[in-house]
């Protein structure tokens, strides 16, 4: 009898052992895989945070071309530098879309089809980068007879009137025009970033 039940425990024994051995193998495979993910989801990260940092480059080089360029050759297109005089044509606006594209469908919807974008030299780190200039004009030509977008504080000057009887008449105030620089990046493992700045000349 004794015998009997010795085996019968040895038996549950056995069962619970390798209920528990099933057990921590699950929670290991969870462990590795949940390391696994953490480590691709930091490399990602850290790809995406390279390319939006290679995106300098394409605003220091488009601000070089347009501080270089004089009003003439701002007044037309450039295609080679991937400037378009009219950019506040709605056409390459991503509000005129109003179908909330993602900057990635926009770019290869609108700009790709549209535009012409300069792309720099492929970088070290593997990262492209292309750009395009707007200036916010509502067509090409002189600005004198434009109503084109203006640095706020040309604005406000223009529209603050100065004391002529005080003596202190307000100096026509210089209206340095803006312009919108789009960069994308391509990096590696399929890495895209986007950066916009407006800047003023």
């Amino acid at each position: 009898m004794r015998s009997s039940i010795k085996k019968t425990e040895e038996g549950v024994v056995l069962i619970i052992a390798l209920i528990v051995l099933v057990a921590m193998t699950l929670a290991a495979l969870a462990i590795i895989r949940s390391v696994d993910t953490n480590n691709l989801i930091a490399g990602n990260l850290a790809f995406q945070q390279a390319a939006t940092h290679s995106a300098d480059l394409g605003i220091e080089s488009a601000t070089t071309w347009l501080n270089s360029a004089t009003d003439t050759t701002l007044a037309v297109d450039v295609n080679t530098e991937g400037y378009v005089a009219n950019g506040s044509d709605p056409l390459f606006s991503p509000d005129a879309t109003n179908d909330k594209l993602s900057w990635d469908n926009y770019w290869n919807r609108y700009i790709k089809v549209n535009r012409s974008v300069k792309t720099l030299t492929t970088d070290a780190s593997g990262n492209t980068v292309s750009y395009i200039i707007d200036r916010l004009c509502p067509a090409a030509g002189s600005t004198d007879k434009m109503t084109c977008v203006i640095s706020p504080t040309a604005a406000s000057l223009a529209n603050s009137g100065g004391s002529a009887s005080a003596g202190s008449t307000q100096p026509n105030p210089p209206h340095p025009f803006c312009y919108r620089i789009t960069v994308r990046v391509d990096g590696p493992h399929s890495t895209v970033s986007y950066v916009q700045s407006i800047v003023y000349k």
